[in-house]
C-alpha cells in the first residue's frame, strides 16, 4: 500500500474533515494546549493486522490542516508489527508520542480505519485458513464501502486473499444482467471477442450447465460458476478441464466459512466471497492515552 498516494491521502483527509478534527471543542476546553501524551494502540482480540500505515499519514495530514502546527511526534512499533501479521489479544500494536490535543483529535479516525481494515484482514485469514492444503484461492469482490475500495482490497491482501477487479474498467466480466440485456450467452461472447481491447480476458458468469456448454463453445476464457452447489461446481470444473485445462474457474455465491472447504475440494481455481468486505465486523482495537511526565 502506498500510503502517500494522492488517492489514499484524499480518503484520509476526507475522514479528518468529516470529523472536523481540527475543531475538537471538547478537547480544546479540557486539555492544555502544550500537554504531550503517549497513546498505545492495543489489540483487544486475536486479529490479523491491517492499516498500520494510516497512523503517521493521519498525523501528517492533520498537521497540514491545523493552523497550530503541532508537528513533533514519534511513532514506535515493534519490528514484528506489520500489516498481515497475526496479533494476539492484549498485544500493543504501536505507541504514538505527540501533542495530547492532536492525539485526541485523530483518535477516532485512526481507530475506525484500523478496526475496519483489520476486521477485513482477520475475516479473510479465516477463509484462507479454512482451505489450507487445497489449490483454490480466495478472492474479494466489488462489494466494498463506496470510497474505501482501495483500503478494503488492500486489507483482503493482508489476510492472504487476492483481489478480483478493482473497478469496472479492470477487465471484462460478463454477468447475468449483461447476458439478459445483451441477447444471451452466445451473442454477448461473440460481441466481446469482436470488441475487446488487446490483453483483455473474457470472463463470463454461468448459472447452469447449458450456459456453461454455450460459454465454452463460444470462446469463454474464464468461467464464474454462480450459485452452484459443491457437487455442481465439481461437475462444471470437470467439463471445463475436459474442454481446456488452462481455463480458470471461480465459484461464487453463498460461500461461507462452513462450506468453503467443500468448494475448494472441487478443483475450482478461485472462490470469491463478498462477505469479506460487505458485512465485515470491525476488529476490536483500542487506544490508551496517558500524559507524558517529564
Amino acid at each position: 500500500m502506498e500510503w502517500k498516494s494522492k488517492k489514499i491521502e484524499a480518503i484520509l483527509e476526507g475522514a479528518l474533515k468529516e470529523d472536523k478534527a481540527t475543531r475538537d471543542v471538547t478537547t480544546d476546553i479540557t486539555v492544555d494546549a502544550d500537554l504531550r501524551a503517549s497513546a498505545t494502540v492495543i489489540a483487544r482480540q486475536d486479529l490479523t493486522l491491517s492499516g498500520l500505515g494510516c497512523i503517521p499519514r493521519f498525523l501528517e495530514i492533520f498537521a497540514a490542516l491545523d493552523s497550530r502546527k503541532h508537528r513533533r511526534y514519534e511513532i514506535v512499533s515493534h519490528p514484528e508489527m506489520f500489516d498481515g501479521v497475526r496479533v494476539k489479544n492484549g498485544q500493543a500494536i504501536a505507541v504514538i508520542r505527540h501533542n495530547a490535543r492532536v492525539i485526541l483529535a485523530c483518535e477516532r479516525v485512526i481507530l475506525n480505519l484500523m478496526q475496519r481494515m483489520s476486521g477485513i484482514a482477520t475475516m479473510t485469514r479465516r477463509y484462507v485458513d479454512a482451505i489450507e492444503g487445497t489449490e483454490a484461492r480466495v478472492l474479494d469482490t466489488r462489494k466494498t464501502v463506496p470510497g474505501l475500495r482501495m483500503l478494503d482490497k488492500y486489507a483482503v491482501c493482508c489476510g492472504g486473499g487476492e483481489n478480483h477487479r478493482l473497478d469496472l474498467s479492470d477487465g471484462i466480466l460478463i454477468k447475468n444482467n449483461h447476458i439478459s440485456l445483451g441477447g444471451g450467452v452466445a451473442r454477448v461472447l461473440e460481441s466481446a471477442h469482436k470488441k475487446r481491447q488487446p490483453g483483455q480476458t473474457i470472463d463470463i458468469e454461468v448459472r447452469n450447465f447449458e450456459e456453461l456448454k454455450t460459454a465454452l463453445e463460444y470462446g469463454a476464457e474464464s468461467l464464474l460458476l454462480d450459485n452452484m452447489t459443491p457437487a455442481e461446481v465439481k461437475k462444471a470444473v470437470a467439463m471445463v478441464k475436459e474442454h481446456d485445462e488452462k481455463i480458470p474457474t471461480e465459484a461464487s455465491g453463498n460461500i461461507t466459512l462452513e462450506n468453503i472447504r467443500k468448494y475448494a475440494q472441487t478443483g475450482v481455481t478461485y472462490i470469491s466471497v463478498g462477505a469479506l468486505t460487505h458485512s465485515v465486523m470491525a476488529a476490536d482495537i483500542s487506544m490508551r492515552i496517558t500524559a507524558e511526565i517529564y
